[in-house]
């Protein structure tokens, strides 16, 4: 037992560490290369934090077990939205860019969508269908970055804590960020998980808890340090963009290497849950263009009925 409280203090550690790390370098990446904060946090940040995700449901896929996949990503984009913004949120109220709301969050939303279609219709994703969403995950974050760079006005200029890193420090300081997020997050799970057991709570609760939120811990690190440094365009692009990546990123990888076959009609529910949150946030974020403390109590509580309906 106390090696595994040890592995939870460890991981806790890698993971507030690789949080700073991961804000630093990204916003000396967005000053250097003239990017704004949100199209970092679109790209290079949750690319990196979506790393655990990436990993997972590209070994399940190769492995033909489609339930891990598939399961890994749709829980984590659900806690992405409603446990990481709503955390995020309650720190700091989180202004939100017009963009946000006009594409990234739209786009999301049809990705959700054509997921459930796919799971409930042909139980599949092909290799086709995979090639044409990561090629659609390319021309996105293209797009991204060239409009970035085209409006920018201040992105090389020196801040008020003077010049931003060399583009070198910035991009080992994201490096060291992924290593840091990734063996944090799995310490943390290992050490988690063993304690629940030990605790006499089964393995179907741990994975809709401690597992499903373990992955999503880098986003979550990520997004609260980017908030509370002030970076609210990369938390929000953080959460977003990690959606999207894990969708048409990581699921679409991961089917145009290995089709992902056998996909159970029980994902239905949980397809439904990710889309009726994506569209809450959306709903949410044009209120007022800003998501206020309230509303992320509001994330939370849904999250924790989604956990609690989920484990029943």
């Amino acid at each position: 037992m106390t090696v595994h409280i040890l592995y939870c203090i460890i991981g806790l550690l890698l993971l507030v560490l690789g949080g700073e790390w991961l804000v630093r370098g990204s916003v000396g990446i967005a000053q250097r290369l003239r990017l704004s904060p949100m199209v970092i946090g679109l790209t290079v940040v949750s690319f990196g934090t979506s790393a655990p995700e990436f990993i997972v449901s590209l070994q399940a896929a190769l492995d033909g077990s489609s339930g891990i996949a598939l399961g890994n990503v749709i829980g984590s984009n659900i806690a992405n939205v409603a446990l990481i913004l709503g955390v995020t949120a309650i720190l700091c109220p989180i202004p939100v860019a017009g963009g946000t709301l006009k594409v990234d969050t739209p786009l999301l939303l049809v990705a959700s969508v054509l997921l459930a279609l796919c799971c409930h219709f042909t139980h599949a994703l092909t290799r086709l269908e995979g090639m044409v969403g990561f090629a659609i995950m390319l021309a996105y974050v293209a797009l991204q970055v060239v409009h970035s760079r085209k409006h920018s006005t201040d992105g090389g200029s020196e801040t008020a804590a003077g010049a931003p890193p060399k583009l070198p420090i910035a991009l080992a300081y994201v490096l060291l960020a992924v290593i840091a997020l990734k063996y944090g997050a799995g310490w943390l799970v290992d050490g988690a998980s063993e304690i629940a057991h030990a605790a006499g709570v089964s393995d179907r609760v741990v994975g809709l808890t401690v597992v499903a939120i373990g992955t999503s811990l880098p986003e979550l690190f990520a997004s609260v340090v980017a908030a509370r440094k002030g970076s609210v365009d990369m938390a929000v692009g953080n959460a977003i963009g990690s959606n999207l990546f894990n969708l048409l990123g990581v699921l679409s990888a991961s089917a145009a290497i290995s089709p992902i076959t056998g996909i159970s009609s029980a994902f239905a529910a949980d397809c439904i849950w990710m889309i009726a949150l994506t569209l809450l946030i959306w709903l949410l974020m044009r209120t007022d263009y800003r998501l206020t403390r309230t509303e992320g109590c509001l994330l939370l509580a849904v999250y924790a009925v989604y956990v609690v309906l989920a484990a029943w």
